[in-house]
C-alpha cells in the first residue's frame, strides 16, 4: 500500500435489519449526489466514479474515520439514470425553479442533488414522498446551517408532482 491508496479493511458482516437496509439506502442517495458532484467537478465518467466510490468508500473504515455500508443497486441505478435522463432531470428542476435561478446558476451540490433525486422520481421505484425526505436529508447533510433544505424540499416536492402525479 502506498500512502495515496488508504487501507480498506472489511467489517464484520451485520444482520440485515429493515433498518439497516434503509440506512444502506439512505447512504448511497448521499454517495450519489457526491459523485454527481464529482463527475461534474472533476470531468470524469460514469464508470471510473462508480468503480472508486463501491472500492473506496462503501463499508471502507479509514484513519478519518468509517463509511457507511451502501446498497449499490440503488447508487448505480441513481447516477446511471441520472446521467442517461440528464436533460429531462434538468429541465423538470427548471420548471421548479424561479425564472430569475435556471439550474446552471444553483449551487454544483444542489444540482447533483436535484439530478440523484429527480433520477430515483424517473425510476419510480419508490415513493415520491421518501425520496423528498430523504434528499431533505441530504441536503441537511452538506448545508446544516442554511436554508437549502427547505428550499430543497420546496424544489423537490414540485419536481415530484411533475414526475409522479398519480402519487398525489
Amino acid at each position: 500500500m502506498t500512502d495515496e491508496t488508504p487501507e480498506k479493511t472489511e467489517s464484520p458482516k451485520r444482520k440485515m435489519t429493515p433498518e439497516l437496509k434503509r440506512q444502506m439506502k439512505s447512504a448511497s442517495r448521499l454517495y450519489a449526489v457526491q459523485a454527481l458532484f464529482q463527475m461534474e467537478a472533476a470531468g470524469q465518467g460514469v464508470e471510473r466514479v462508480r468503480r472508486e466510490f463501491e472500492d473506496h468508500r462503501f463499508g471502507a473504515t479509514y484513519e478519518e474515520g468509517e463509511f457507511e455500508e451502501g446498497n449499490v443497486d440503488l447508487f448505480r441505478a441513481l447516477i446511471n439514470e441520472a446521467v442517461e435522463r440528464q436533460a429531462r432531470i434538468d429541465q423538470m428542476t427548471d420548471r421548479a425553479l424561479v425564472a430569475k435561478w435556471p439550474i446552471a446558476r444553483i449551487d454544483p451540490t444542489l444540482r447533483a442533488l436535484f439530478r440523484a433525486a429527480g433520477a430515483e422520481l424517473v425510476l419510480g421505484d419508490t415513493p415520491p414522498k421518501v425520496v423528498i425526505v430523504e434528499f431533505v436529508d441530504v441536503a441537511k447533510a452538506f448545508f446544516p446551517d442554511g436554508q437549502e433544505p427547505k428550499f430543497t424540499n420546496a424544489v423537490l416536492d414540485h419536481m415530484a408532482r411533475e414526475a409522479r402525479p398519480e402519487a398525489f
